[in-house]
């Protein structure tokens, strides 16, 4: 009978030293992927875009505060949000049709500097005191219009700007920082609005903080169309575009997942309803879950860009943004509300990032600016939409049909449809 003999102490080192070096390849390989930082114009555009996203949601915040607080009306608080809709859907397609035909670092820096023009009204109009929620109103609008017009330029820019091989890997940073501004922005608003003359404060800090976009713009490399361009009128190739997606099952249907998850299964309009007939309170930590999953998914997306079959991965993300909500609906405790929610969260991260890279991959530069601002109107739209859904559903058939049961339609949806569009189940975004 042989007997084994424990290892050596110098074999149990080396034993354990191969265990950390593969422990640490799979956490290099799971984390963040940095590549992208490497390209500098990128990099300004990021950073940047990270301390505006911050700037932007204490506006969002400040603006519906500042409404009821001169109103005592939610109706207008509603009537606010939704003023911006039919400026995103205008400006959002037009703009990226206008994205199709000049320089995009022009049009963006443009479309940039009125947000900011207009962000500055907001500030004259607190400091000032104008009390006048008409004003406000015209003013969300305008901004609405300017960032549909710079969203369809800044996402036709990146694939211009940083390899073809790090395009989900940018996008899924830009998604991440965006998810930082979700998460930071509000609880900033908070803390501005508390103070003295909070309106100004706010909206002095996103001004402040949007300078910094209005210089990584700038610095950016001229963007010309690579094509010459069509001597059509803009709303000509707005048609053109929407034709293109229309005959390419690959683009419609990555537009159709995004709009039934939205449509179907975006839950934040019950979230003061569950807070206080289920859970008294945690409203604010409901808000916050979605956005805290996206930045923790977005910290480890390494993976992401390994992806090939970026059809399927882009349905089953769907599928379990639309599982992880519908559970979430049927939680009796808040925090596991919150959990499932967070879950929700990082699978929407994933969703975004290859929609997105697919809309950017696979179409023609030509055409990237209008489907960028396609992508703008049904990203900024679909809450919007599912808002809407979600408070009919709640007044008219109660709250558990309005949260869980629209999710698990829009899962059994979802599967359904993409395994029958065959050209999208099987696409493939390997180099041909």
């Amino acid at each position: 009978m042989s007997i084994e003999l424990p290892p050596s102490p110098a074999l149990r080192g080396e034993q354990e030293d191969g265990l950390s070096v593969r422990l640490a390849r799979r956490i290099r390989a799971a984390a963040l992927d940095p590549r992208p930082m490497t390209v500098a114009a990128f990099r300004r555009l990021l950073l940047a875009q990270a301390a505006a996203f911050v700037g932007t949601m204490v506006t969002g915040v400040t603006v519906p505060v500042q409404v009821y607080a001169l109103t005592h009306s939610s109706l207008y608080v509603g009537l606010t949000g939704m003023a911006g809709l039919l400026p995103i859907v205008v400006f959002g397609l037009y703009g990226g049709a206008v994205a199709d035909r000049v320089d995009r670092r022009l049009l963006y820096l443009s479309a940039s500097a009125a947000t900011w023009l207009i962000t500055l009204a907001l500030l004259a109009q607190a400091l000032a005191d104008l009390r006048s929620v008409p004003f406000i109103i015209v003013l969300v609008s305008c901004q609405a219009a300017a960032f549909a017009m710079s969203s369809a330029a800044r996402g036709a820019i990146i694939p211009r700007i940083v390899p073809s091989a790090m395009i989900p890997a940018a996008n899924t940073l830009y998604f991440t920082v965006g998810n930082f501004g979700q998460v930071a922005g509000p609880l900033f608003a908070g803390v501005l609005l508390a103070l003295p003359g909070g309106f100004a404060w706010a909206y002095g800090v996103d001004a402040a903080l949007f300078i910094l976009l209005l210089y990584s713009a700038y610095r950016l490399p001229a963007v010309p169309p690579i094509d010459t361009p069509s001597s059509r009128g803009g709303f000509r190739q707005v048609r053109e575009g929407l034709r293109f997606i229309g005959a390419n099952p690959v683009l419609w249907m990555s537009f159709a997942l995004d709009i039934a998850a939205m449509g179907l299964a975006m839950p934040t309009a019950l979230f003061p309803e569950v807070a206080d007939s289920r859970f008294h309170g945690g409203v604010g930590l409901l808000y916050a879950s979605i956005a805290l999953g996206s930045l923790a998914a977005g910290l480890f997306s390494g993976w992401i860009a390994k992806v090939r079959r970026q059809g399927v991965a882009l349905a089953v993300a769907v599928a379990g943004w639309a599982a992880a909500v519908g559970l979430a609906g049927t939680a009796h405790s808040l925090w596991g509300a919150v959990a499932l929610l967070a879950c929700a969260g990082g699978a929407d991260l994933v969703s975004a990032v290859y929609r997105e890279t697919i809309m950017q991959t696979y179409a023609p530069d030509s055409m990237r600016g209008r489907l960028q601002g396609v992508f703008t109107v049904v990203v900024a739209g679909g809450p919007r939409l599912g808002d809407l859904r979600a408070g009919t559903m709640a007044a008219t058939s109660g709250l558990a049909v309005a949260w869980s049961g629209s999710a698990f339609v829009c899962l059994v949806l979802v599967l359904t449809g993409a395994v029958l569009v065959r050209p999208f189940w099987r696409y493939d975004s390997s180099p041909k």
